[in-house]
């Protein structure tokens, strides 16, 4: 098993302000890695910059051999990212939304057609894929939304909050959606404020604050480390 995303010395700053102040980590193959912190410790700065939506303003960011600032083209085409707040076109049937999507990956018709197929199977709207999306729930749209993200079976999918605002039963299928799919070998970089999230999901959690990594390791190691029952208390643990 080779390494997906290999970050070192990452930083961002906006004028004076620091967003991330050197970090660095790296993501396995087939790898679910997470990072948690408090509103505001640099996590969605630092998956914008791996998503190419921010340029770094230090340190370098590798994939697949290729550097993000030399080769950000190269970054996106073996990437998929699903921001917090994503929206899909209400206007479209789903199943239109995920063919509209495909097409910009496609090379061919038949390549067409098995990217569409495999979002179907992820999103499992079943049906209410000939609807249009302005009449979904929440919860269907992330499903949506989460299809449009692993459908091409990216390098690296960046998930930003994958379950926010979704209650109980959408939460454990979205989560079991991205279990599958790194067992399949995607490699997936995400950040969560549900810690019971991240101790299902990852196999190995780095905390952040004040664009600042604090500790990294498995979910259990750090328990065990902290001493700690679960990780709100290694967290808080960590920032003292």
């Amino acid at each position: 098993m080779g390494t997906a995303l290999h970050v070192d010395n990452l930083k961002k700053t906006y004028g004076r302000y620091e967003a991330v102040k050197g970090i660095s980590f790296q993501v396995e193959e087939g790898e679910i890695f997470a990072l948690i912190g408090p509103n505001g410790a640099g996590k969605t700065t630092t998956l914008r910059v791996i998503a190419t939506l921010l340029a770094p303003s230090g340190g370098e960011v590798t994939m697949a051999g290729y550097d993000l600032k030399k080769h950000p083209e190269k970054f996106r085409e073996r990437i998929s990212y699903l921001p917090e707040e994503a929206g899909a076109y209400k206007n479209l049937k789903g199943i239109d939304y995920l063919r509209f999507m495909a097409r910009f990956y496609a090379e061919t018709p038949a390549r067409l057609e098995e990217i569409v197929t495999r979002a179907r199977g992820i999103a499992d709207l079943g049906d209410r894929l000939e609807v249009k999306v302005g009449t979904y729930s929440k919860g269907m749209v992330r499903k949506l939304l989460l299809a449009r993200a692993l459908m091409t079976k990216p390098h690296l999918a960046i998930l930003d909050e994958p379950t926010s605002g979704l209650d109980v039963i959408n939460s454990l299928e979205v989560r079991e959606i991205i279990k599958r799919y790194a067992r399949e070998g995607i490699s997936v970089l995400l950040s969560s404020h549900n810690m019971l999230e991240i101790e299902f999901l990852s196999d190995r959690v780095a905390l952040i604050d004040k664009g600042l990594i604090l500790d990294a390791g498995t979910a259990q190691s750090l328990k065990e480390k902290y001493k700690a029952g679960n990780l709100e208390v290694v967290f808080r643990s960590a920032l003292r």
